[in-house]
């Protein structure tokens, strides 16, 4: 039965408008980025066998461009599209940011931060730079490191901070192991940066550390 003889209550785009879009299940929610469907499948039920396929949302939004087109009905057009949306989701949180600040919007700069970096394959480390007010200028990833540490510079962070006029900034970088707990590098690598930033009156407000479902905070954990 086609998608257009169910009930329209139970047509996702209908129930999305009616309801909202936390009322859909994943696989409604992708049936409408699909649109169609394929021979013999509906959009809902070519949905549910792709998140079956990639293990779930976050398999199917992570995929290569060779991963994501092995998908029944998918292809390059699907995938830039897709990857679009991905990007205009940051931005969106970014916006919001800049609207409000970084300390007083701390679960959506937690958002933002691991939408950022929870699924890089390698580790980065990046910076959140701020201004006076706490509001977020601009996020940059400085350095790139192997799976299992970055080298980082402290003269390219100052550097960096004074080239954007930050008074501030949040830290930031990723385990790719999944394990969010601050190593003793890390814990190393915050002391160096935080002692370079204040000898130009630059404060490092956190260093989050970003691993697979999980944050960690060094303002949270005492250790700034």
């Amino acid at each position: 039965m086609a998608i257009t003889d169910w009930p329209a209550a139970e047509r996702p785009r209908e129930k999305l408008i009616k309801q909202g879009p936390g009322a859909l299940s994943d696989a409604e929610l992708l049936a409408i980025f699909l649109r169609t469907g394929t021979p013999g499948l509906t959009a809902v039920d070519l949905a549910r066998l792709l998140i079956k396929q990639y293990g779930g949302l976050r398999g199917l939004l992570n995929a290569s461009l060779a991963e994501f087109c092995t998908g029944c009905g998918l292809g390059e057009a699907k995938y830039t599209q897709l990857q679009a949306v991905l990007e205009m989701s940051r931005r969106h949180m970014h916006e919001q940011l800049v609207r409000d600040d970084a300390l007083t919007s701390p679960c959506l700069t937690r958002q933002y931060l691991s939408s950022c970096l929870r699924d890089k394959p390698q580790e980065q480390f990046c910076c959140l730079f701020m201004d006076s007010q706490h509001r977020p200028i601009v996020f940059e990833t400085l350095f790139y490191g192997t799976i299992d540490a970055a080298s980082v510079y402290p003269r390219e962070v100052v550097r960096r901070c004074l080239h954007h006029h930050a008074a501030a900034v949040i830290l930031a970088h990723n385990h790719p192991s999944g394990v969010a707990e601050p190593s003793q590098a890390d814990r190393r690598i915050t002391n160096t940066l935080v002692a370079a930033l204040n000898l130009v009156d630059i404060r490092v407000l956190d260093h989050f550390v970003i691993g697979d479902g999980e944050l960690v905070s060094f303002a949270e954990r005492g250790l700034l």
